[in-house]
C-alpha cells in the first residue's frame, strides 16, 4: 500500500499526464465590431426583398433562397453596381453598405445574397440534394453561368417595394462577390472564369483545397496570363486540416501565387478557426480596398512567368479578324504570312491579306479539313465530303494527292512528306496516323491514338507531335530517313477542363524556340520542349479549336475560336512546315 505523500505523487504524475495528452484549447476569438458595421444615426436604410428563384436550367430541379438588398440612394433611372454573396446574407452586409454607400466610400450596389441549391426530396422520408459542394467547390465555368445567365437576369425582373425596377450594370469592372469557405471559392472562381462580369472577389477562409479539385488553383493561376482581378484573401492559423488538405496553407499558396502572377491583392491573415467572426470583423475595410479608385478600371497585372514574358507583347492582345462563319478551322499561312482559313460548314477557303483584308480563295473546298502550306507553295487539306487529300495552287486549282483517307489535321514537311491524323476508323475502332510521300505512296504509320487530331513537326523537323483530344497527351514520335516513326511516348501533359475528361486537344505549332503552342478546351497552353505546360493563353470568347503564325515576320498568332478568327502579335515567330528545318536551344531540364 502507497504512502500518502506517493499517493498524492502519483496522482499529480497520472494528472498531468492526462492533460498532455488532451489535444490543446483553441484560442478564443475576439474582434472588436467595425464601426461602419452598426447601425448609425442619420444613415439611409436600404431595402431587403426576401424570395425563392426556382427553374434554373444549369442546375436542374433546384430552388433556392435569394436576398436582394437595394441602397437607399438607388433611384432606377441607371444600372447600379453588383455585389453577388454566397450562402446568403453574411457579414452583417446590408448596415455595412448602408454605412459604406453613404460615406462614399463604395458606389450605389445592390446586393444579390443567394444560398446554394437544393433538390427536394420526393418525401418526407428522404433527404433534399444539398448542391453546395456541387456548385461551390468545383473548377469550371457552371457557377458563372448560372449568375450570369439565370439568376442575374431574373433579379432584374424584379421590384422595390416602391416600384422601382432593379437594374444591375452588366460591365465586370461594376461586379464584386464574394463568400465564406466553399462560398468563397465559388466567388473566385466565378471571377476566373468571367472577368468581363466580376473583377472584385472576396474570399474568407476559402476552400482551396482538394475537395473538388481547388487545389489546383494555385498552379494554374501561375500559368495562365493575368486577367484583370482584384482579390482580398482572408484566412486563419486554426483553420481545417483535414483530409482535403490544409486551409490555412492553401490561402497563403493562392496568394504567393497570385502576387507572383502580378495580380492586385490584399490579405489579412489571423488566428481564428473555420468560422466567420474574422471575416466579418474586416468585411468593411474590404469592401473599401476591392471598390478603391471606382470607376477606374481593374487593370491586369505582370506576371513573373518567364514563358509569358518571352512571348507576350506588352500591350498587345487578342484582336478579331473575322467573324461569321459557321465553323472555323485550320489555319495556315503561307511564305508571305498571308493566312488562309475554312468555313467548313459552308465548304469556303478565306485568305487575310497582310493588310488585314478578308476575301474569299475557295468556294468548293468539299468541307475542308484541316490544312497546311507544303514546301511547293501549294495549301494541302483535306476534302471531308470525298475523303480525299486535296493540294491547292495559288490560283485555287486543285489536285487530289490521295484517296481513302478522311482528313482531320494535316502537316507537310520540308522535304514533302505529307502527314495526316484520321480520327474515326471503324475498324480499329480508333485512329490512323498517314505518311503520304512526294510520289504519292501512302502508308499507316501508327494507329491506337483514341482520336488523333491536330499535328505538327518539331522546328528541327526530327519530331512529330500529335494530339490525343480523348486525353490529357500529346504522343511524341521521332521520325525516321524513310519517314516512318519510332519511339512513341505520351509525352505533353495537359491542363485538362474540369467539366471534361479530356483535354479536347486539337490544333498544334511551333515556334522557332521549340515551343509548342496546343489548342485546348482551357485555351492555347503553351509547352516546353521538355513536354511541360508552362504558360496558358485564353482567347476572347473561350473558344478555341487551331492555330497559326503569319504576317509578315510570322510572329502574329492567329486562332480559330467557333465562328471566329482572332489575331495577337507577339514576341515569338513561328516555325512552319514547309521551311528549312531549324535547331532550337536545348531546353531548360
Amino acid at each position: 500500500m502507497l504512502k500518502a505523500p506517493f499517493f498524492a505523487l502519483a496522482l499529480v504524475v497520472v494528472f498531468v499526464l492526462v492533460c498532455l495528452a488532451q489535444p490543446p484549447a483553441q484560442p478564443q476569438e475576439t474582434y472588436p465590431v467595425h464601426p461602419d458595421a452598426v447601425v448609425k444615426e442619420g444613415v439611409p436604410k436600404g431595402e431587403i426583398i426576401t424570395l425563392n428563384f426556382e427553374g434554373s436550367k444549369i442546375f436542374p430541379g433546384t430552388w433556392r433562397e435569394v436576398k436582394i438588398y437595394v441602397p437607399a440612394q438607388y433611384k432606377g433611372d441607371s444600372a447600379a453596381c453588383v455585389y453577388v454573396n454566397q450562402d446568403g446574407l453574411q457579414w452583417g452586409a446590408d448596415k455595412v453598405f448602408d454605412n459604406l454607400i453613404h460615406q462614399k466610400q463604395m458606389p450605389v450596389t445592390i446586393g444579390v445574397f443567394v444560398m446554394h441549391g437544393r433538390v427536394k426530396a420526393p418525401n418526407a422520408d428522404a433527404l433534399d440534394r444539398m448542391n453546395r459542394s456541387f456548385e461551390y467547390d468545383g473548377l469550371g465555368d457552371n457557377y458563372a453561368r448560372f449568375l450570369i445567365e439565370e439568376l442575374l437576369p431574373w433579379v432584374e425582373q424584379q421590384k422595390t417595394g416602391d416600384g422601382r425596377a432593379i437594374r444591375l450594370s452588366k460591365s465586370g469592372n461594376d461586379r464584386a462577390i464574394g463568400g465564406s469557405s466553399s462560398g468563397a471559392i465559388a466567388a473566385f472562381t466565378a471571377a476566373w472564369e468571367r472577368p468581363d462580369a466580376f473583377s472584385r472577389v472576396f474570399s474568407a477562409i476559402g476552400t482551396y483545397v482538394g475537395l473538388r479539385g481547388g487545389d489546383r488553383y494555385h498552379t494554374l493561376i501561375r500559368k495562365y496570363e493575368p486577367k484583370p482581378l482584384r482579390i482580398y484573401l482572408q484566412d486563419g492559423a486554426n483553420d481545417n486540416n483535414i483530409y482535403a488538405g490544409d486551409w490555412w496553407m492553401a490561402n497563403q499558396t493562392m496568394e504567393r501565387a497570385l502576387t507572383w502572377s502580378g495580380y492586385e491583392v490584399q490579405h489579412v491573415w489571423g488566428e481564428g478557426q473555420h468560422n466567420g467572426r474574422h471575416g466579418t470583423a474586416l468585411f468593411p475595410d474590404a469592401m473599401k480596398w476591392l471598390w478603391k479608385d471606382w470607376p477606374a478600371l481593374v487593370k491586369r497585372g505582370t506576371s513573373k512567368n518567364q514563358m509569358l514574358n518571352d512571348i507576350v507583347m506588352p500591350g498587345e492582345d487578342w484582336q478579331l479578324v473575322s467573324e461569321g462563319h459557321r465553323f472555323t478551322e485550320g489555319p495556315s499561312a503561307n511564305a508571305k504570312g498571308e493566312l488562309f482559313f475554312t468555313d467548313g460548314a459552308n465548304s469556303k477557303i478565306f485568305k487575310v491579306a497582310l493588310d488585314g483584308k478578308v476575301t474569299e480563295f475557295n468556294n468548293d473546298s468539299k468541307r475542308a479539313g484541316g490544312m497546311a502550306f507544303g514546301p511547293d507553295g501549294r495549301l494541302y487539306t483535306g476534302a471531308g465530303a470525298t475523303s480525299q487529300v486535296i493540294a491547292y495552287d495559288e490560283a485555287g486549282k486543285a489536285t487530289v494527292i490521295a484517296d481513302g483517307i478522311k482528313v482531320n489535321d494535316i502537316t507537310v514537311a520540308h522535304n514533302g512528306n505529307v502527314y495526316v491524323t484520321e480520327p474515326n476508323v471503324p475498324e480499329i475502332e480508333k485512329s490512323n496516323l498517314w505518311l503520304i510521300k512526294p510520289n504519292g505512296e501512302k502508308k499507316v504509320v501508327d494507329t491506337g491514338l483514341k482520336y488523333s487530331n491536330g499535328l505538327t513537326l518539331s522546328p528541327d523537323q526530327t519530331l512529330l507531335y500529335v494530339a490525343d483530344y480523348r486525353s490529357h497527351w500529346v504522343y511524341s514520335y521521332q521520325i525516321q530517313p524513310d519517314g516512318t516513326l519510332t519511339h512513341k511516348q505520351q509525352y505533353y501533359w495537359l491542363h485538362v477542363a474540369d467539366s471534361l475528361d479530356m483535354s479536347q486537344a486539337d490544333g498544334m505549332r511551333t515556334d522557332r524556340d521549340g515551343r509548342l503552342y496546343v489548342a485546348t478546351k482551357l485555351g492555347l497552353q503553351i509547352c516546353d520542349q521538355a513536354g511541360r505546360v508552362n504558360a496558358i493563353l485564353p482567347t476572347p470568347n473561350g473558344r478555341v479549336s487551331n492555330l497559326s503564325f503569319g504576317g509578315a515576320n510570322h510572329d502574329t498568332l492567329y486562332a480559330t475560336c467557333g465562328d471566329k478568327l482572332f489575331k495577337r502579335k507577339l514576341k515569338a515567330r513561328g516555325a512552319h512546315a514547309w521551311d528549312v528545318p531549324v535547331k532550337p536551344a536545348a531546353p531548360r531540364l
